[in-house]
């Protein structure tokens, strides 16, 4: 007879402890295959399709679309009706046969012997289905007034859905103006105007003493704990310093029209920063409290801040010590599109060592940014503008750039810090500095 198997939230690695449910891709009574995703989860880090590792007939989800879930809580129940895939008498449910898979991607370990994927048959000898207990089922949302189309929404990009979701927006009643019909971020939107057009009806006047509430979740509420727990344990300081960014822009320029593949600014800068820690590498590293031990780490893994539609969130360069300029370039730009997208991975946004932030692309000059725990020291980058410079002995104008330096008080004293920040400076104004360090 059939057993019926509770699938939950597994761990989803990088200390993350619960998700939101984004979308479910299946319904109660659907037929799923091993390794299926079945539900869309939103965590502190990035979107992610969950598979189930077993294969039958879903009796049961629990939690709505928008519900926040422990790891570890129920997701979804399944009848399974292979007799030889049931799990011994006495052995938990989550323990019966599986893939193995509970994450795609995600760093899961392969099954450690042969699995063989089960399909679900539920037929009894007499041609019906057996009866199979299930815990009782999430209770559906009323159905509407005028049932919405039935199928598949042609939407890939989980922003798209996420902006559709939050604006109450039905995605079946749109045409998407994308390759075979794909619904696009511009869809949407042309959706909302039209909308904005329709006069409301006048709100009935509320009075709101405590003010709007937003909630702490997902990747703001994982800043926030984040920055404040960086707060609480790091004696960080600032220093800065203004610097001639002439020469570098220069240097780039040259770079850039020898033909090969573009080299952008913040690839440069990050060349500076591995240099510079390869000098000073009391900054490449973290404290360990329970120790009490400054921990220096071997390689340089880049974090860059970054600026989306769900937050500021910082996707890690491996090895950047490591990469020349073109590779640097290539994978600043992969991570940055990935970011935006909301596909970046939760190892693809941990494990830093060091950050660089370029907070001049929002127009301001100067920052004393909070470092990202648990690292030690972050180098901030101001906009590049004209300012009147002492230049060989001469008042010229010239392209200036304030950089800031905020470390760890902890791993070093301030001598070592002007000394890093006084190289990436050197570096900026005379590039060929880099030269007697490759």
């Amino acid at each position: 007879m059939a057993q019926v198997l509770e699938f939950k939230l597994p761990d989803l690695g990088e200390g993350l402890t619960e998700a939101e449910i984004v979308r479910w891709l299946v319904a109660v009574g659907d037929v799923v295959a091993v390794d299926q995703p079945v539900v869309e989860v939103e965590t502190a880090k990035a979107m992610v399709e969950v598979p189930c590792p077993y294969g039958g007939v879903v009796t049961a989800r629990y939690g709505e679309e928008g519900t926040e879930l422990p790891v570890g809580a129920p997701l979804i129940t399944v009848a399974v009706g292979s007799p030889d895939s049931a799990a011994p008498a006495g052995e938990p449910a989550a323990e019966a046969e599986g893939s193995g898979n509970v994450l795609v991607g995600y760093g899961t370990q392969p099954p450690a012997r042969r699995r063989r994927r089960v399909r679900a048959q539920l037929t009894a000898a007499n041609g019906t289905a057996p009866a199979a207990p299930a815990p009782a089922p999430v209770p559906e949302p009323a159905a509407p007034e005028a049932p919405a189309p039935s199928g598949p929404v042609p939407v890939i990009s989980p922003l798209v859905r996420k902006l559709a979701r939050d604006n109450g927006v039905d995605l079946h009643t749109l045409r998407g103006t994308g390759p075979d019909g794909l619904i696009l971020r511009a869809d949407v939107e042309a959706a909302l105007r039209v909308e904005a057009t329709v006069p409301a009806p006048a709100p009935t006047p509320t009075a709101h003493p405590e003010g709007t509430r937003i909630p702490l979740k997902g990747v703001r509420g994982a800043v926030a704990e984040k920055l404040s727990r960086s707060r609480r344990e790091i004696p960080d300081a600032t220093c800065w310093v203004d610097a001639d960014a002439t020469e570098l822009l220069r240097a780039r320029a040259a770079m850039n029209a020898a033909g090969a593949p573009k080299i952008s600014l913040v690839a440069l800068l990050a060349r500076i920063c591995a240099a510079a820690l390869a000098r000073f590498p009391e900054l490449n590293a973290y404290v360990d409290t329970e120790a009490r031990e400054v921990v220096q780490l071997p390689g340089v893994h880049l974090g860059f801040a970054a600026q989306t539609e769900r937050g500021l969130v910082v996707p890690v360069v491996r090895d950047a010590h490591r990469r020349d300029a073109e590779s640097l370039t290539a994978e600043f730009a992969r991570l940055t599109e990935a970011a935006r997208a909301g596909r970046l991975t939760p190892g693809e946004l941990t494990g830093g060592t060091f950050t660089l932030n370029n907070y001049g692309v929002f127009g301001v000059d100067g920052s004393t940014p909070i470092i990202n725990h648990p690292e030690a020291a972050m180098l901030g980058v101001g906009r590049i503008v004209p300012k009147p410079w002492v230049h060989e002995g001469e008042l010229a104008v010239r392209q200036v750039v304030q950089l800031s330096l905020t470390f760890d008080h902890r791993v070093c004293d301030g001598g070592t810090a002007g000394g890093f920040l006084r190289y990436v400076a050197d570096c900026v104004e005379q590039p060929a500095v880099l030269l007697r360090t490759v």
